[in-house]
C-alpha cells in the first residue's frame, strides 16, 4: 500500500502542478501589460489626442472628479466652478466609493454622489459618431455627455425612498462637435454594501465596442445555454433511472449555474425582462451561489461514495442552510455584507473535495484524476471572481467559463461511468451463457446411452421452448437476447456433442467421416448465427456507420446482378433483372443517396431468402420502377419468386429478429435473422420495406428509397 501511495503520488502531484502553473500563466496573461490602460485620467481631466478613438477604443481609468452626497447636473457643476472655483475631489475608477477616505473619514458603501470627467479628443474623432459602454453600476445612475441627458438606469434620489435600483448594461451612441467631451453621472446606491462605478466604461468607435459586445453576448448565451442543456439531460437521466443519484446532483448543479450566468456579464435577463424585480435577481443569484458548495459535494459524494465524512456533510448543510435563510429574510444590503464568507465556503467545500480528490486519485479510482484537474481550473476561476465582485481584481467575470469546463469533464466522467456500466452487463451476459453452456454439458454427461440422452434432451428441450414461449413476451433487452441465444444454439450444440460422443462411444465407427462433416457444418452454422445476430444489434443500437454517397441505381443493379448471378443459376434456379422500362426511359435515372455496401447487403438477403423457399427451376426477379410517394419521386426495387409463398396473415412478422417461417417437410434451416437485417439497414436510408404473398405461389418483396435526383433534376 505504501509502494502504490508512494508512486501513485508523485504522478497525481505532478498533474496538480501543471494544472496550477497552466493556471497561473493564463492569470499572468489576462494581467500583462497588453491589457493595461494605457491612457489614464488626471484630476478629473483624460487627455486622448494621442490616440484614434474609433479604432482603438479606451477604458475610462483614472481620476474623476467626485461630489459627494450631491446629486449635480452639468449646468450646476459650472456654475460652482465659476462662483467657488475648483475645489473638487478625485476618486479612481473604477472602484467603490466605500472606504474612501473623505475629511477624515471613511464613507460606506451607501449613499449618493456625482462624478465628472473631462476627455479631449484628438482630430480624427471630431464629428465620429462614438459610444460608450457602460456596465452594470450599483444600482441607479443618470449620464450626461457635453450637458446633454443620454442615459437613465433605474431612479436616483437622495435616500432609499427615491432610489430605484437597476442593473443593466448599455451602449450610449452620440457624436462630438468639438474636441471635447464632458461626462457628468448621478449614481445613487441604498441597497447594496458597494456603491460607485466599480466596472470599466469603455469610449470608442460605434462598430468597435457594438462588435464587441455582441461578441461578448453570444460567449454569455453560448456558456448559459449550454449549461442549461446539460443539465436538463442529466436530470432527464435521472428521471428515467432513479437508483444513480450523480446525474441529479449533477444536472441541479448545472441548471443552476446555468441561471445564475443570466445574471451576470451582459446581464442577458435583465435584457429580457427589464422590470423584473432587482431584489428578487441578487437573492436568485446569491441563493444559487449558496447552495452550489452543497450540490457538488453531494454529487461528490455520488461519484465516489465514503469519500466525505459525516461531520463535514452535517456543517456543510448546516452552514448553507443558515446562509440561504439570511439571504431570503434580509434585504439585499445586508446580506450582501457576507459575500465574502459565502465565498469562503464555497472555497472551503472545493479545497476539501480536492483534497478528497487527491485521496482517489492516489488510490487510482477511475474518473478521479480529471475531476481533480478541472477542479484546479475552476477554483482559480472561482476564486477570481470573488475578488472581482469586491473589487479586490483587475479579471472580469471567470467562473462561467470554468464552470463551463468543469461541467463538460463532468458529463464525459458520468458518459464513461455509463459505459462500464453497460460493458460489465454485457460480460455478465456473457458469463451467464458460458454457466448455461457448461450446466448443459453436465447434464448431458450423466446420460448413459445415446439414446437415452437424445429422449431426456428433447423432453428438456421442450420444455424449455414453452418456457421461453411464455417469457419472449415480457423479457426486454438482454434477457429476451439472452434467450434467444440459448434456445437457437442448444440444438446445433446438442447435436455436435452427439456427434462427438458417438465418435468417442465408438457407436458406429465406420460413420465417423460422416459425424465430424456434421460437426464441421454445425460449427460454421453457429459462427455464422453469431455473426448475424452481432451485426443486428450492432444495426438496432445504432453502432454501424454509414458511407452515404449519390449512387445511379440502374448500374448498381446490373453489378448486383452480374455479382450474383452465378450463385442464383448454380443453385437451379433462373435469374432476371427486369429493369427495361426505367432505362429505356433516359430521362428518369433515379439517383439515391445510400451507402451502396450495406444496400447490397440488404438485397443479397433477399436474394438469398428467396433461393431458400424456391425449389429448382424456378424463378428470381428483381426489378426497379420510379413512383411517386407523398408527391415525391421514390425508387422501388421488387425481389420475386416463385417459390412456395407466405401466408398472408404471417406478413408483418417476417421482418422480426425471432422469426422463422418453416413449411412442414421443407427442412429449411435458418437463423431468422436475414429479413431483420435487411429492414435495420433499409431503415437506417429512410426507406421501407415489405413483403407482398397470396400464401400458395411465391413472395414479392419490395424496398422503397426516396431518390434524390432524376436525371439532374432535384426530387
Amino acid at each position: 500500500m505504501r509502494g502504490i501511495l508512494r508512486v501513485g503520488s508523485r504522478k497525481v502531484w505532478f498533474y496538480i502542478v501543471v494544472a496550477v502553473i497552466v493556471g497561473l500563466v493564463a492569470g499572468y496573461v489576462v494581467l500583462s501589460e497588453p491589457d493595461s490602460p494605457k491612457f489614464q485620467s488626471e484630476k478629473g481631466i483624460l487627455d486622448l489626442r494621442q490616440v484614434q478613438l474609433s479604432a482603438n477604443p479606451q477604458k475610462l481609468t483614472g481620476e474623476w472628479s467626485f461630489y459627494w452626497q450631491e446629486l449635480l447636473s452639468p449646468e450646476d457643476i459650472r456654475v460652482r466652478s465659476a462662483r467657488e472655483g475648483n475645489q473638487d475631489h478625485w476618486i479612481s475608477i473604477p472602484s467603490s466609493w466605500l472606504g474612501y477616505p473623505l475629511e477624515g473619514q471613511r464613507l460606506s458603501g451607501t449613499g449618493y454622489a456625482t462624478f465628472r470627467l473631462v476627455i479631449q479628443l484628438s482630430e480624427n474623432d471630431r464629428n465620429e459618431q462614438l459610444t460608450l459602454r457602460l456596465p452594470s453600476i450599483f444600482h441607479a445612475y443618470k449620464l450626461w455627455v457635453n450637458g446633454e441627458l443620454l442615459e437613465e438606469v433605474g431612479e436616483v434620489g437622495q435616500d432609499k425612498s427615491r432610489v430605484t435600483p437597476h442593473l443593466e448594461t448599455k451602449l450610449v451612441y452620440f457624436q462630438p462637435k468639438n474636441d471635447t467631451i464632458e461626462l457628468v453621472m448621478q449614481v445613487a446606491n441604498f441597497n447594496h454594501k458597494r456603491g460607485g462605478i466599480t466596472k470599466d466604461i469603455e469610449l470608442g468607435g460605434s462598430d468597435v465596442l457594438t462588435s464587441k459586445t455582441n461578441l461578448n453576448l453570444a460567449r454569455d448565451m453560448f456558456i448559459t445555454a449550454s449549461l442549461l442543456v446539460i443539465g436538463l439531460y442529466n436530470l432527464l437521466l435521472f428521471m428515467l433511472r432513479r437508483k444513480d443519484r450523480a446525474p441529479l446532483y449533477f444536472g441541479l448543479f448545472t441548471v443552476l449555474l446555468g441561471i445564475r450566468s443570466l445574471f451576470n456579464g451582459e446581464l442577458i435577463f435583465t435584457q429580457w425582462l427589464p422590470q423584473f424585480p432587482w431584489e428578487l435577481q441578487f437573492k436568485i443569484e446569491y441563493l444559487i451561489l449558496c447552495v452550489s458548495g452543497y450540490i457538488i459535494s453531494m454529487y461528490f459524494d455520488s461519484i465516489f461514495p465514503n469519500y466525505i465524512s459525516r461531520w463535514f456533510r452535517l456543517f456543510s448543510l448546516i452552514t448553507t442552510g443558515a446562509f440561504c435563510v439570511l439571504v431570503v429574510v434580509t434585504p439585499a444590503l445586508i446580506y450582501s455584507k457576507f459575500m465574502l464568507m459565502i465565498g469562503v465556503m464555497v472555497v472551503l467545500h472545493m479545497v476539501y473535495l480536492m483534497i478528497g480528490l487527491v485521496y482517489s486519485a492516489v488510490r487510482r479510482l477511475e474518473g478521479a484524476l480529471i475531476f481533480l484537474l478541472v477542479s484546479v481550473i475552476t477554483l482559480f476561476t472561482v476564486v477570481n471572481d470573488f475578488l472581482y465582485f469586491n473589487g479586490w481584481s483587475p479579471i472580469g467575470n471567470t467562473s462561467p467559463l470554468g464552470l463551463l469546463i468543469f461541467t463538460i469533464a463532468q458529463l464525459i466522467l458520468l458518459s464513461s461511468r455509463s459505459t462500464r456500466t453497460a460493458s460489465n452487463e454485457e460480460r455478465i451476459t456473457r458469463e451467464l451463457q458460458d454457466v448455461n453452456d457448461k450446466l448443459i454439458e453436465m447434464n448431458m454427461n450423466l446420460e448413459q446411452t445415446v439414446q437415452e440422452r437424445t429422449q431426456a434432451l428433447s423432453t428438456v428441450h421442450d420444455d424449455l421452448q414453452s418456457s421461453y414461449d411464455r417469457l419472449l413476451h415480457s423479457e426486454q433487452g438482454r434477457k429476451k437476447l439472452l434467450a434467444y441465444i440459448t434456445h437457437d444454439l442448444r440444438m446445433p450444440l446438442s447435436s455436435m456433442l452427439g456427434y462427438v460422443e458417438a465418435i468417442q462411444d465408438r457407436v458406429k465407427p465406420e460413420r465417423n467421416e460422416q459425424y465430424l462433416k456434421y460437426i464441421r457444418e454445425n460449427t460454421i452454422r453457429i459462427n455464422r448465427m453469431i455473426e448475424e445476430l452481432s451485426f443486428l444489434s450492432h444495426l438496432e443500437t445504432g453502432q454501424v456507420s454509414y458511407r452515404m454517397e449519390p449512387i445511379q441505381m440502374i448500374p448498381f443493379l446490373h453489378g448486383f446482378f452480374e455479382q450474383y448471378e452465378l450463385v442464383v443459376r448454380d443453385a437451379g434456379l433462373d435469374f432476371i433483372l427486369d429493369i427495361g422500362d426505367t432505362e429505356d426511359r433516359r430521362s428518369i435515372l433515379p439517383v439515391v443517396e445510400m451507402d451502396a455496401k450495406r444496400v447490397e447487403q440488404a438485397l443479397f438477403n433477399l436474394v438469398s431468402n428467396a433461393m431458400k423457399f424456391t425449389s429448382s427451376g424456378g424463378v428470381v426477379r428483381i426489378a426497379l420502377v420510379v413512383e411517386m410517394v407523398n408527391h415525391a419521386p421514390h425508387a422501388v426495387i421488387s425481389i420475386e419468386d416463385s417459390g412456395m409463398g407466405i401466408p398472408p396473415d404471417q406478413l408483418e412478422q417476417i421482418f422480426e429478429r425471432n422469426y422463422r417461417y418453416d413449411r412442414p417437410g421443407m427442412g429449411i434451416e435458418g437463423s431468422g435473422l436475414g429479413l431483420a437485417i435487411c429492414r435495420e439497414i433499409v431503415q437506417a436510408h429512410g426507406g421501407m420495406v415489405r413483403a407482398e404473398s397470396d400464401g400458395k405461389m411465391g413472395a414479392t418483396f419490395y424496398i422503397t428509397f426516396p431518390c434524390t435526383v432524376i436525371e439532374g433534376k432535384g426530387c
